[in-house]
């Protein structure tokens, strides 16, 4: 399996536009979750941010929100952002470019939201053009917790989040059937490790930030 865990230098010099941290000097966290809603894991991450008063951003399938409409509407009333993961799950480096962007177009039937996380950050130059120039942010990440990697132990997962996390991180987990035991193993130690060093959880925004570093 292979995916980048903490970014790729090489996509971010290409891609400058596109959103991998956040400018911040202020112990600030922006933690995010692909792939739901998902009946039970999700509501599972709701609880753990409630008890810190985290907030974050969900990037959800759009036929995940079509069929649990119910806990998308809970993600927004809690006062978390949601983000457009696609329809189907699509890779873009393998569908073509009309074909995704209509994906992208089903999903916003269901995800009133102008951020976009293309799964498994696979996004070709004209399919980010095309969604930069209909008004989509695109976001990646600056730290994957690779909590879907079934290779991996749930403390590594837990060793790679703490050892990478800094001011600005954009950080992923997955409210996913495939990630739960890595995922529910280590958010609830990073919410308490983060908060009790002063680290405060925010939602992603339009027009957030962007930087390199």
């Amino acid at each position: 399996m292979i995916y980048w865990a903490k970014g790729n230098k090489i996509l971010r010099t290409l891609y400058p536009n596109w959103i991998w941290s956040v400018k911040s000097k202020e112990k600030k966290i922006y933690l995010s979750f692909d792939d739901g809603p998902h009946p039970e894991i999700t509501p599972w991450v709701l609880d753990e941010l409630k008890r810190y008063n985290a907030k974050a951003s969900f990037f959800c399938i759009g036929k995940n929100v079509a069929q649990y409409p119910e806990i998308y509407q809970r993600i927004l009333a809690e006062g978390h952002r949601t983000g457009n993961h696609t329809m189907h799950h699509l890779n873009g480096w393998k569908t073509n470019t009309a074909a995704y962007f209509n994906d992208i177009l089903e999903a916003g039937k269901y995800i009133d939201s102008k951020l976009f996380r293309p799964p498994y950050g696979k996004l070709t130059r004209f399919q980010g053009k095309a969604l930069r120039e209909a008004g989509y942010e695109i976001i990646m990440w600056s730290l994957l917790s690779a909590d879907f990697d079934t290779q991996l132990s749930p403390s590594d997962c837990w060793e790679l989040v703490q050892k990478n996390y800094q001011p600005g991180s954009i950080i992923v987990f997955h409210d996913s059937e495939k990630a739960k035991s890595g995922m529910q193993y280590c958010l609830p130690k990073f919410l308490e490790e983060a908060s009790g060093a002063g680290y405060t959880f925010e939602t992603l925004n339009m027009g957030t930030g962007v930087t390199n570093n």
